[in-house]
């Protein structure tokens, strides 16, 4: 799908028995939906609306970054992740240490 201006095509369409609806000719070229192409639809303030696969994950990831830096965060999710799972491992390294230490000196604490 492509990007267009809102309302530059428009045509009337009716509902089949079937519950099938085709999309007119000229709406679907100003969409730029071509055939075979995969659509999701649903129902958005009352209005139905399709909405090419590929177009609708780029929008809610475009929607996902602006709500992240619009709450203060920046960098990357994956990078924080890593970094917080990094820390955690030297922890345990620490912690792993210092238990195999005492237990190589009787407790003492002596080397």
């Amino acid at each position: 799908m492509t990007n267009v201006e809102s309302h530059s095509a428009r045509g009337d369409v009716s509902v089949a028995p079937d519950g099938r609806v085709t999309i007119p000719a000229q709406v679907r070229r100003a969409a730029g939906i071509a055939a075979g192409a995969s659509l999701v639809c649903y129902v958005e303030r009352g209005r139905v609306v399709l909405e090419d696969r590929a177009h609708l994950l780029a929008r809610i990831q475009d929607e996902a970054i602006a709500a992240k830096q619009g709450a203060g965060h920046t960098g990357s999710v994956v990078d924080e992740l890593i970094a917080e799972r990094r820390a955690e491992a030297a922890r345990e390294d620490s912690s792993y240490n210092a238990t195999v230490a005492e237990a190589g000196d009787g407790g003492t604490g002596a080397a």
